[in-house]
């Protein structure tokens, strides 16, 4: 009996404390720097419900001993005693006596199959459990620090000072401001030597007064706000104390931030426009430590209603950054300025600052509105500037046109990014308040009435704004029409026609009436209307003059720009050619060479602006809202001729009756002609971009207004429609009758209306009332002819001109009589010159034989025959 193996007690005992608590040190080790299972915490709620319950626990036999798994010697010795938890904190303790509550023996599974916390018993689960964090909750005799110690601690990092005379820099090695001062108060006050949020006040106070004069305060408070932003960020869970910590620290960094730029002589400095400014710091990247970020804002906002320091902190700011924007060109680092200003306007307060600010309108004349109003400098960024046309286009002359086109397109990429950050601006200030909406509309208005002769004939470049600010403006506020530009026209009613008599922005009074002259005008609009117009109907009325005198003049500079270019070039042959004459005389050699660089150098710089108008005309995306734009007016006169609500899917009846509403007799001369201009560009230079957006309401207006010519006053406008059909029968890619050629074919409005329109305009143009009057009817006929021409494979038109001699005898006859004359006139012209031609071809022979003609009359005689 006695080498029979010992029986099993009764019940299983519970290890022996010594084992126990080799256990719980193992798995505290392991349960050290990872977060605790779900089972563990299920575990520890049940001990801690059972810490009122007996902790006895019974005698454990030393046979059960081997039962635990031996525990290196080394891991429990290089325990540090201040991490052990007390035997109390034991999870494996506190479970014991929780199962010891009902009087029986604690027992131990030691069969794994009978484990019911898992498949593995307790001791081997502990030896393969993965290494796991322990709470907070399990470390009771950790050392916290106290919220004192906090508080000195991050005031010290953050503003980088010390009570300590002999810590000069932190354990980062930045350098420690001593604050002597501060010591000797809490010294007198037989108080604690630390930093603490009540003393901050004084503590910034002499930090910033210990700062040179020479360097401003801000590059030592905007890193300490950063750091504020960064510990604040920091924080985990509940951290009442900590948090009103920091948030001290955040309001009294901004308090000394508005100190510094609005009241520099607390901190004992004298008034640096240079130094006392955050304009330097706003063109820094917000993640920079001196650069401003979104939370800075955030808090000076917040303190606008009850500080007005804080708000003209943040306006001067920015009108420093206008200033120095002024003097700059896009050749310049332009666009730190931009991405400040578009980070202002995130903010609807500042932006309502700075429409608010008397420096937001200040120009007294076109000319200066780009450099001294707040906006001005932002839209007179342009690859027009001729700074920018001479870098890319430089040596005009020779450069060849994959070079020109490669800048065009550099520019063009450039410039729409540009353009649509300005309108991202626009849209804030539009939006930030009605008084910001309404200064806004105003700078717009200001500068459409100031730059009326913009449209001179002869344009002084020192009384006007430039093309490009004028350009950035026009496409700024298409890109303001473009919400309610839709295709169905649903929102064209509320463009009021009424406007123009309502105290409009826009001012028209000197403008050239569609058919009515300036006395009859003048008392049309002293009787106004009262009420108040609405946005959409400002902003189209706007933009309406801004293409009149922003693209559309562009367009006429670009046009004039080839005909300086050809006289010029023609001055600088001329003035090579004396060279001959002055070759002996080294006096006149060198007065000559400067006359011609100083011709040499205008024919350049002509050259490349023409060039960068190409460029910047010829962006297809612009060019696309603007043709928008104008079907839109387009769209909106043809209702307020035919008082309808007419769209492209309706039909016009004509005629018209004869007298035209008085709201159409007094609208400005421009609406009809930006239209046909800006038609007219896009089909020459873009038709493309006239392909995909072509629509009846252009064929509409052309029809409409030449058939019901007594609308529109001046005979040379109506010519210009005969000139929009005309280019849009060019051929353009695979269209051979060009943009409008197949919709003039197949249009039933056009194949009822457009013969006798052309018939009938073929006639008054007889008599145009200038003085070339005999000459412009010939070209106005041509290209009546070639509509003619383009649309008379269609039978329809044929039988439509055998109806018009049958129905219509006089206006047929008076028709062929006049078409008759031409015919003769032009006969008799050639068969009279035949001979004048002979004569030049035999005088242009013998000069070939016997040279004895400049080169300037050779070429005037080559092109007389």
């Amino acid at each position: 009996m006695a080498d029979q193996p010992p029986q099993p007690p009764s019940g299983p005992d519970a290890p022996d404390k010594e084992k126990m608590e080799q256990i719980r040190r193992r798995r505290m080790e392991k349960l050290a720097g990872s977060a605790p299972s779900s089972s563990e915490k299920i575990s520890g709620a049940g001990a801690e419900a059972s810490t009122s319950l007996p902790t006895s626990q019974p005698s454990t036999p030393k046979d059960n001993a081997s039962s635990a798994p031996p525990v290196a010697k080394s891991a429990i010795e290089n325990k540090p005693t201040s991490t052990t938890p007390t035997p109390a904190a034991n999870p494996f303790a506190k479970l014991g006596a929780q199962a010891n509550s009902t009087g029986k023996p604690l027992s131990v599974r030691t069969d794994p199959s009978q484990n019911v916390l898992g498949k593995r018993s307790g001791t081997e689960s502990d030896m393969q459990t993965p290494p796991r964090p322990a709470p907070s909750a399990r470390k009771p005799n950790l050392a916290e620090e106290s919220i004192e110690d906090y508080e000195n601690r991050i005031l010290a990092h953050i503003f980088r000072i010390t009570l300590d005379p002999n810590q000069r820099t932190d354990s980062s090695n930045h350098k420690l401001i001593f604050l002597p001062e501060l010591r000797k108060e809490l010294e007198e006050e037989h108080a604690e030597i630390r930093l603490s949020a009540d003393k901050l006040d004084g503590a910034l106070m002499e930090a910033c007064s210990t700062i040179p004069h020479s360097k401003p305060v801000f590059d030592y408070l905007l890193p300490c706000w950063k750091r504020i932003i960064k510990a604040s960020k920091g924080l985990r869970g509940y951290a009442g104390q900590k948090d009103a910590i920091l948030r001290e620290a955040k309001r009294l960094c901004m308090s000394n931030c508005i100190f510094a730029a609005e009241m520099p002589d607390i901190f004992q400095r004298e008034i640096n426009l240079t130094t006392d400014v955050l304009t330097p710091y706003f063109l820094l990247e917000p993640s920079e430590d001196k650069g401003i970020c979104p939370d800075f804002l955030e808090e000076a906002v917040a303190r606008f209603a009850e500080d007005d320091m804080a708000k003209s902190m943040i306006t001067k700011a920015f009108v420093g950054m206008s200033s120095k924007l002024s003097n700059m060109t896009m050749n310049d680092v332009y666009k730190p300025y931009i991405h400040a200003f578009k980070l202002l306007t995130q903010f609807n307060p500042i932006t309502t600052a700075i429409a608010e600010s008397p420096l937001f309108q200040m120009a007294v004349s076109a000319n200066t509105i780009e450099k001294y109003t707040l906006l001005g400098p932002f839209f007179r960024i342009s690859p027009l500037q001729q700074e920018v046309t001479r870098e890319y286009f430089s040596a005009p002359k020779t450069i060849d046109r994959r070079h020109i086109a490669t800048s065009q397109d550099a520019l063009r990429l450039t410039l729409q990014t540009h353009q649509k950050d300005l309108l991202d601006i626009i849209n804030h200030f539009v939006r930030a308040s009605p008084i910001a909406k309404s200064k806004t509309l105003d700078w717009f208005a200001y500068i459409v009435n100031q730059n009326h002769k913009r449209r001179a004939l002869q344009v002084d470049p020192k009384e006007v704004s430039s093309d490009g600010f004028m350009h950035n403006v026009t496409v700024v506020l298409d890109g303001l029409c473009e919400p309610f530009m839709d295709t169905t026209f649903s929102k064209i009613s509320k463009i009021d026609i009424d406007y123009l008599r309502r105290a409009p922005r826009v001012d028209i009074k000197d403008e050239t009436k569609l058919n009515a002259d300036e006395k009859a005008s003048e008392k049309y609009y002293e009787d106004t209307v009262p009420g108040t117009s609405n946005f959409i109907s400002e902003v189209f009325f706007l933009t309406l003059a801004a293409h009149h005198y922003g693209s559309e003049a562009l367009n006429a500079t670009h046009k004039s720009l080839e005909k300086d270019i050809k006289y010029i070039q023609k001055q600088l042959t001329a003035v090579e050619a004396e060279r001959v004459k002055v070759a002996r005389d080294p006096r006149a050699v060198a007065l000559l060479d400067i006359r011609i660089k100083r011709v040499n150098d205008v024919l350049e710089n002509a050259m490349s602006k023409r060039m960068a108008i190409e460029g910047v005309l010829s962006d297809k995306p612009m060019q696309a809202k603007s043709l928008i734009f104008m079907r839109y007016v387009t769209v909106w006169l043809l209702r307020i001729a035919t008082e309808s609500n007419y769209t492209p899917s309706q039909t016009i009846k004509l005629p018209l009756p004869s007298t035209p509403p008085a709201a159409f007799d007094y609208l400005p001369e421009y609406v009809l002609e930006d239209i046909i201009t800006n038609f007219n560009f896009i089909i020459r230079f873009i038709p493309d971009v006239m392909i995909s957006a072509v629509g009846d309401e252009i064929i509409a207006l052309s029809i409409t207004f030449l058939t019901n010519s007594e609308y529109i006053k001046n005979p040379y406008l109506k010519a210009k429609l005969v000139s929009l059909l005309f280019a849009g029968t060019w051929p353009v890619y695979h269209r051979t009758k060009g943009v409008l050629g197949d919709v003039l074919m197949g249009s039933k409005f056009a194949n009822d209306h457009l013969l006798h329109a052309l018939l009938k305009f073929y006639i008054e143009c007889e008599s145009t009332g200038a003085h070339t009057q005999f000459y412009d009817k010939f070209n106005i006929r041509y290209e009546i002819f070639q509509v003619i021409k383009c649309v008379w494979p269609n039978d329809v038109y044929r039988q439509r001109l055998s109806h018009e001699s049958k129905t219509n005898t006089d206006f047929f006859l008076r028709f062929v009589n006049l078409l008759l004359n031409d015919a003769t006139f032009v006969l008799d012209e050639a068969l009279t010159k035949f001979p004048k031609i002979h004569e030049l071809q035999v005088e242009l022979k013998k000069e070939a034989e016997q040279p004895s003609m400049s080169p300037e009359e050779r070429e005037q005689k080559e092109r007389q025959g």
